[in-house]
C-alpha cells in the first residue's frame, strides 16, 4: 500500500475540483463525494500504517513523484516521506477528518453554499496532507499555507456578515506574519545545508551547525515564528478565538485535526534542528506554558461556548510546545493526537447545540439541555472528562506525560514549569465544566422560541459524536505511563525523535532518578487538581446561579477583569498595532499626496507656465521672429568670443608661469 500513498492528498483535491465546479448540479451529492474522498484517505491510511505497526525497525518511506524545480544547486521535488510521525498525522486528519466531513452534512443541510462549503473543506484536507506527508521544506510550505489560504476561505463562509469577514482577514494576516519568519527560516536552512530535503538537512546539521551556535539558533526561532502564528501562541493567538465566525464542523476541523496542529508538527519534525539551540528550546517551552495559562485563565469567564473552546485549544497546544521545549518531543505529538479525538468532540456538540437552538451560542442563555439532548450531553460530558485530566481518560494520560517530563527534569526551568502546568490544569477543569453546568444542567434560559424547535440531533451528526466520545478515552492507552507499563506510542516514534533526544542527552546534565512512587505521586497532584477544579466549577455554576458567581466576580475585581477582557490583548493589537499603521499609512498618504505628487504636479504646471509664455511669442509677425533671432546669433557670437578670450587667457598666464620659473 505505501506505493498508493501519494494518493491521499489526491482524492481530496479531486472532490474539492468536482464539488466546485458541478456541484450547483450535484446539489446534496457533494456532500457524499467529500465523505468518500475522505473514506478512501482513511483506506490509505490504514494501508500506510500497517507495515510500521508491524515492524517499528522499518526505514522511513520516500518517493520522489517528479522534479519541480532544479536551478544550480538548488533542487525540490515533489517528494513524499511516510514514517511514523507522519502516520500519526496521517491518522489525526483522517479519522477525525472523516467524521467531521459526515457530521457536517447535518450541520449544514439546507445551507446555499453547501456545494461551496465541501470544495473548501475537501481543499483544506488535501492541503494538510500534503503538508504533513511532504518530504522537504518548501513542499510542506506550500501544504502549510495551503491550510492559511482554506482558513480564510472557511473562517469568512459567511462573506455577507461584515464581521465574518473580518474574522477571515485577521486569521490570514496574523498568519502571514508568522509565515515570513518561516519562509526566511527555510532560506537560513538552505544558506547553511545547501539543501531543503528533510534527509540531507537533518543528517548534515549537527555536522554544519556547531551546538548553541548563533546559526542554528537563528534557524530554529524562525521557524517557531511561524509555528506561533500557525498554531495560535503569544502574541500571534488572536485571530483563533475569532476564527468561531466560520460554521461549527470549520472550528472542529481546524482545532482537532489541521492548520493548529501543523506548528506542533513542525518542531517535532525538526528535533534535531531544535536539540542543536537550547535557546530555542528554553523559548519554545516557555512560550508554550505561558500561552496555556493566560488562555486558560480567559476561557474561565467567556460566554460563547465556542470562544471558550477555542481558548481551551489555544492553552492545549501551549501545553504541547511546553513539551516539545522541554524535549519530551513524543510526549507533545501524543497530546496533539489524543487531543484531535476530545476537541473534535467538544466542538461537534457544541456544534449540536447551536444547531438545536437556532444558531444560539451564549451559554448564558442555554441550560438545561439535558433532557432534550441526551446524547450530546453525554458525549460532551466523556470530552470534558478528558481535556480536564479525568483519570483514565486520553487526556489524563497525555497532558500528565507532559506533567511529569517537566517535573522530572533536572532544570529549575522544568519545574517551575510544572507548577505553571498544574495551575492551568486546574483552569482548565474550571472552565470546561463551567461550560458543560451553563449548558446541560440547572435551570433553563432558552428563549421560548428556540424551545419550541429543541432537539436531539440527527444521526449522521450523533454518530460521529459517540465515536470521537470513544476515541477520547480510548486513544490514551497506547500511551501509559512507565508505572502502568510504558508507552506504546513512544516507542512507535522513537526512530522519528532518537537522534534529537541523544543530542539533548549528550548536553545535558546526568539525569535525576525517580521511584514509581514518586511518579505515582505527582500523578496524584494532577488527579487532586481535576478534582478540586470541579468542586469549584460546581459551587459557582450549578446552583444557585448565578448569584454566587457574580459575587465571586465582585471579589476578584482585577483578576475577573483581567480574564473578561482577555488581558486586552485585543486592545493593546488595535491601539498599538493597527492604530500605529494606520497612522503610518496616513503619514504616507500625506507624503505622497503633498511631496511626491506635489514635485510631479508641479513640474507639469511649470512645464505648461512656461509653455503658454513661450506661445505669446509664437505671433507671426516676421519681424519679431528675426529680431529673436538676431539675439540668439549674438548670443552665439559672444558665448565664441568668451570661449576665444578665455583660450588667450589661459595662454598669457601659462607664459607668464614659464617666464616665472625661468627667473626666480
Amino acid at each position: 500500500m505505501l506505493d498508493y500513498v501519494w494518493l491521499i492528498p489526491i482524492f481530496p483535491a479531486a472532490s474539492a475540483l468536482i464539488c466546485g465546479v458541478w456541484g450547483k448540479r450535484l446539489k446534496t451529492g457533494t456532500g457524499w463525494i467529500a465523505i468518500a474522498s475522505m473514506l478512501v484517505t482513511l483506506v490509505l491510511t490504514a494501508g500506510a500504517a500497517i507495515p510500521f505497526l508491524t515492524d517499528p525497525e522499518r526505514p522511513p518511506y520516500r518517493q520522489t513523484l517528479l522534479e519541480w524545480i532544479h536551478v544550480g544547486s538548488f533542487e525540490v521535488g515533489y517528494s513524499i516521506l511516510v514514517d511514523p510521525l507522519t502516520i500519526v498525522m496521517l491518522v489525526v486528519v483522517s479519522v477525525v477528518g472523516t467524521l467531521v466531513f459526515i457530521y457536517s452534512t447535518g450541520y449544514m443541510k439546507g445551507d446555499g453554499g453547501y456545494a461551496r462549503f465541501f470544495s473548501f473543506m475537501s481543499l483544506f484536507a488535501a492541503a494538510m496532507y500534503l503538508l504533513v506527508m511532504a518530504d522537504n521544506f518548501l513542499l510542506l510550505f506550500i501544504g502549510w499555507e495551503g491550510v492559511g489560504l482554506c482558513s480564510y476561505l472557511l473562517i469568512g463562509y459567511y462573506m455577507e456578515q461584515e464581521w465574518c469577514a473580518a474574522a477571515g482577514k485577521k486569521a490570514f494576516i496574523v498568519n502571514r506574519i508568522g509565515d515570513l519568519g518561516f519562509a526566511l527560516g527555510m532560506a537560513m536552512i538552505f544558506a547553511c545545508c545547501g539543501s531543503l530535503h528533510f534527509e540531507d538537512v537533518f543528517r548534515e546539521a549537527p555536522k554544519i551547525l556547531p551546538y548553541s551556535g548563533g546559526a542554528v539558533t537563528a534557524i530554529t526561532l524562525l521557524l517557531f515564528i511561524g509555528a506561533v502564528g500557525k498554531s495560535a501562541q503569544i502574541p500571534l493567538f488572536v485571530w483563533l478565538p475569532d476564527a468561531m465566525a466560520g460554521p461549527t464542523p470549520v472550528s472542529a476541523l481546524i482545532h482537532a485535526a489541521t492548520m493548529v496542529t501543523a506548528g506542533v508538527y513542525m518542531v517535532a519534525r525538526c528535533n534535531i534542528l531544535y536539540a542543536l539551540a537550547p535557546v530555542s528550546m528554553a523559548v519554545v517551552a516557555v512560550i508554550g506554558t505561558a500561552t496555556a495559562f493566560v488562555a486558560a485563565s480567559i476561557g474561565l469567564t467567556q460566554r460563547d461556548i465556542k470562544k471558550v473552546l477555542a481558548y481551551s485549544t489555544i492553552s492545549q497546544l501551549g501545553y504541547m510546545f511546553m513539551a516539545l521545549g522541554l524535549g519530551a518531543f513524543t510526549a507533545g505529538v501524543f497530546h496533539l493526537y489524543t487531543h484531535a479525538f476530545f476537541k473534535g468532540a467538544l466542538f461537534l456538540c457544541a456544534g449540536s447545540v447551536i444547531h438545536a437552538l437556532s444558531r444560539e451560542q451564549d451559554m448564558l442563555k442555554m441550560g438545561g439541555l439535558r433532557k432534550a439532548m441526551p446524547v450530546t450531553w453525554a458525549t460532551y460530558l466523556v470530552a470534558t472528562l478528558a481535556i480536564a485530566g479525568c483519570p483514565l481518560t486520553a487526556g489524563f494520560f497525555s497532558k500528565d506525560e507532559i506533567l511529569w517530563r517537566a517535573i522530572s527534569s533536572e532544570s529549575l526551568l522544568g519545574q517551575v514549569l510544572w507548577v505553571v502546568g498544574i495551575l492551568t490544569a486546574l483552569m482548565t477543569a474550571v472552565y470546561m465544566f463551567r461550560s458543560l453546568f451553563l449548558t446541560f444542567h440547572g435551570q433553563s434560559r432558552v428563549s421560548s422560541d428556540a424551545a419550541h424547535h429543541l432537539h436531539e440531533s440527527p444521526p449522521n451528526m450523533t454518530i460521529p459524536l459517540i465515536l470521537l466520545a470513544v476515541g477520547s478515552v480510548a486513544a490514551g492507552w497506547i500511551g501509559l505511563p512507565q508505572w502502568a507499563g510504558g508507552s506504546r506510542f513512544e516507542h512507535f516514534l522513537e526512530p522519528v525523535v532518537a537522534q534529537g533526544s541523544e543530542l539533548i542527552a549528550e548536553h545535558a546534565r546526568a539525569a535525576v532518578e525517580h521511584s514509581a512512587a514518586f511518579e505515582l505521586g505527582i500523578t496524584g497532584i494532577s488527579v487532586v487538581a481535576f478534582l478540586v477544579g470541579v468542586f469549584v466549577s460546581g459551587y459557582y455554576f450549578l446552583t444557585p446561579f448565578p448569584e454566587r458567581a457574580e459575587r465571586a466576580a465582585r471579589r476578584l475585581g482585577l483578576l475577573y477583569q483581567v480574564s473578561l477582557y482577555r488581558w486586552w490583548w485585543d486592545d493593546f493589537y488595535n491601539t498599538a498595532i493597527v492604530g500605529g499603521f494606520s497612522a503610518l499609512t496616513r503619514l504616507i498618504g500625506w507624503f505622497d499626496l503633498h511631496i511626491v505628487d506635489g514635485i510631479i504636479n508641479g513640474t507639469g504646471r511649470a512645464t505648461v507656465a512656461f509653455g503658454e509664455e513661450l506661445r505669446k511669442h509664437q505671433n507671426g509677425r516676421l519681424q519679431h521672429y528675426g529680431l529673436w533671432m538676431l539675439v540668439g546669433i549674438n548670443i552665439i557670437f559672444l558665448a565664441l568670443f568668451c570661449s576665444d578670450m578665455g583660450q588667450l587667457l589661459k595662454r598669457v598666464l601659462s607664459e607668464i608661469s614659464n617666464v616665472t620659473h625661468i627667473f626666480p
